[in-house]
């Protein structure tokens, strides 16, 4: 597949007031499928970093990227192939991953799968 549609929502918490007076959610329910796409949805976002929720359609694929920042993932419905400076890792439902900063990474939905994506901005350390 080519580069996947990739379409963006935000319930973003502009504040830290805000986030510690949001109320519990069902996170997996954050974000539906959609036909050929990955939807991601931001949970929060801060100068300090930010939580995304995704789901992609079954075989959709993010394709190879870098980022600055260590990124933590954690699938939370289905199964994906996780490709980290091009070495192969198979998660399952629940498991998680840290992609390192500065490597490149592709992820790949293996049949419809959700998941959680913590980035931390921060100094090197």
């Amino acid at each position: 597949m080519g580069d996947s549609k990739v379409i963006e929502t935000s319930e973003g918490r502009q504040n830290e007031e805000q986030a510690e007076e949001a109320t519990g959610m069902i996170t997996v329910e954050l974000v539906e499928y959609v036909p050929d796409a990955i939807v991601r949805k931001t949970i929060i976002k801060k100068s300090s970093g930010y939580v995304t929720v995704s789901s992609f359609d079954t075989d959709e694929i993010l394709t190879e990227r870098i980022s600055p920042f260590p990124t933590f993932i954690q699938l939370i419905e289905g199964n994906a192939e996780i490709i980290i400076a091009h070495k192969s890792n198979r998660l399952l439902c629940g498991q998680s991953i840290i992609i390192p900063a500065h490597q490149t990474h592709v992820v790949k939905a293996d049949g419809r799968m959700k998941l959680l994506q913590t980035v931390i901005k921060g100094p090197k350390d």
